[in-house]
């Protein structure tokens, strides 16, 4: 039996691993929420480690806020660089194999092409700063890892842009949305079911990985799915704005190359639109 620990267990890639756990015979999974594990307390990991044991730990704990982490880095930096760069030291003592799980947001938008492993990272906000350390500290620290960065996430769990459509689609008539920004609507549940499945290859190719749905789209392009999605796109007048000011600067191309993924793994990845239409309706 394979046994690994989930941090971040509250968040919504930590509920879609939770929701599949049953289909995975060979794993046991145990789930720590921020409560039962800070990792930002590197001694209490010390104390937590030293009377469990795990052969995997998948890192699903982050700062995801990307407009607050402008005006409090520092939270942001506690959690996505240092706590990453505790859960690296505490895999190197123990011998586990550490997924992390990062972000398209390392990038600056700048290119015109899907982004390879290989491109040189260059974050315009903290958050993608933040995050950036955090996969430098655990290549540092941490041979045995597997950094898997992904875009635009979301679920029928949590807080996530295709949420807020849903919701705001019940109260109002008129929703005006961005078309400036281009990347990968990521069902979280398809990024779950691939984390596990490295666990289960048991695959030693340690390293940095794109994982995301295929195929590209703005937000504009998003919401019209998510629309027809739960029948209201006939109901609701959706307008494109390439202004909407935020405040972080956000990259407007993070669309991800998945070629080394799909090579590597051998894994099937779905276009975006027909991943969407598999989201659970009951958490509608």
């Amino acid at each position: 039996m394979i046994s690994v620990l989930v941090t971040g267990a509250n968040g919504q890639l930590g509920q879609c691993i939770k929701k599949i756990e049953g289909n995975y015979n060979e794993v046991h999974l145990y789930f720590a929420d921020s409560k039962t594990l800070d990792i930002t307390n590197a001694e209490g990991l010390k104390s937590f480690f030293s009377k469990k044991s795990f052969d995997f730990i998948i890192n699903c704990a982050a700062y995801t806020n990307v407009e607050q982490a402008e005006k409090e880095p520092e939270k942001s930096f506690l959690v996505n660089a240092h706590g990453a760069k505790n859960l690296a030291e505490v895999c190197k003592s123990y011998d586990i194999t550490l997924i992390h799980v990062s972000t398209d947001y390392v990038f600056d938008g700048k290119k015109r092409t899907p982004y390879l492993e290989a491109d040189t990272p260059n974050p315009i906000n903290e958050y993608g700063k933040s995050k950036l350390e955090g996969e430098r500290f655990i290549q540092q620290i941490l041979e045995k890892h597997f950094i898997i960065r992904t875009s635009w996430l979301y679920s029928e769990f949590g807080h996530n842009f295709f949420k807020t459509i849903l919701k705001k689609s019940k109260t109002e008539k008129e929703l005006t949305i961005i078309t400036s920004e281009t990347g990968t609507p990521t069902n979280a549940n398809d990024l779950a079911q691939f984390l596990l499945e490295i666990i289960q290859t048991n695959n030693d190719k340690y390293g940095v990985y794109h994982f995301s749905n295929q195929g590209e789209a703005t937000w504009y392009d998003f919401a019209k799915e998510i629309l027809k999605f739960s029948g209201k796109h006939e109901s609701i007048i959706l307008k494109k704005t390439d202004n909407y000011p935020t405040f972080a600067d956000r990259p407007k191309y993070s669309v991800l190359n998945k070629d080394k993924v799909v090579n590597f793994f051998q894994t099937k990845i779905l276009d975006w639109k027909s991943s969407l239409l598999l989201v659970d309706r009951s958490e509608e």
